[in-house]
């Protein structure tokens, strides 16, 4: 009885996978999980590297395998046939003509040779439905948004910021054109004017830039 029980022992030892049927004692099964885990393949017991490949194999198979990838951009460097709109609040005019001028000049060093449409609106709050009515029409390729908004005594600033911004944004996703957001939001009139121009830049010619790339990207790569 003895060895048959040494023999039982090194049969579950070298075939792992197999079960005793009917375990006789708690000890019996656990001594049973023990045997029955998957060994390292380096094991030197034959045959009990099987169970461990085998799942490495199954778990490899749930990767997607994925033989290229695509990058996807735009160039500012094909502007020529690209037509574009700018929508320009009224409001803070000081501010605003800086930043057309500056949208202009950068749509001139790109060689956008298309007429460009400059609209006029009274404020900030007014950009979004109009780059959204500019964009449904179809002539244009993109729409720059630009405005001043400075902080003041009352919460009227954040309104009209929070309204701005979701405007453009809504504009853009129902139109499907994209609408830049070029406009400045700042706690005085220095950091407006220092972002018109000055030292701190031109945020029209940024968001000039930006419709060129996003035109490109439209045109070259998304379009339906």
């Amino acid at each position: 009885m003895a060895s048959f029980v040494a023999s039982q022992s090194c049969f579950l030892t070298t075939n792992p996978t197999f079960l005793p049927l009917k375990p006789t004692s708690l000890q019996q099964s656990s001594a049973f999980l023990r045997f029955s885990a998957p060994l390292s393949s380096s094991s030197s017991f034959p045959g009990t590297g099987l169970v461990h490949v085998a799942s490495e194999k199954k778990n490899r198979a749930s990767f997607v395998v994925t033989n290229a990838v695509r990058e996807l951009e735009g160039y500012v460097t094909k502007a020529q046939n690209f037509r574009f709109a700018i929508v320009v609040a009224r409001f803070n005019e000081f501010v605003t003509r800086r930043l057309m001028e500056g949208a202009l000049d950068t749509f001139k060093k790109y060689s956008v040779n298309e007429d460009i449409d400059v609209v006029w609106v009274p404020g900030a709050y007014e950009l979004g439905v109009t780059a959204q009515a500019l964009g449904q029409s179809g002539k244009y390729h993109a729409i720059v948004c630009l405005g001043a908004v400075v902080r003041g005594d009352t919460s009227h600033y954040d309104a009209v910021v929070n309204s701005a911004s979701s405007g453009v944004l809504s504009a853009g996703l129902n139109s499907g054109v994209p609408c830049i957001f070029g406009v400045l939001t700042c706690d005085d009139m220095d950091q407006a004017i220092n972002r018109a121009g000055g030292k701190a830049g031109n945020k029209g010619a940024e968001s000039a830039l930006t419709a060129i790339e996003m035109a490109s990207l439209f045109e070259h790569h998304l379009k339906a």
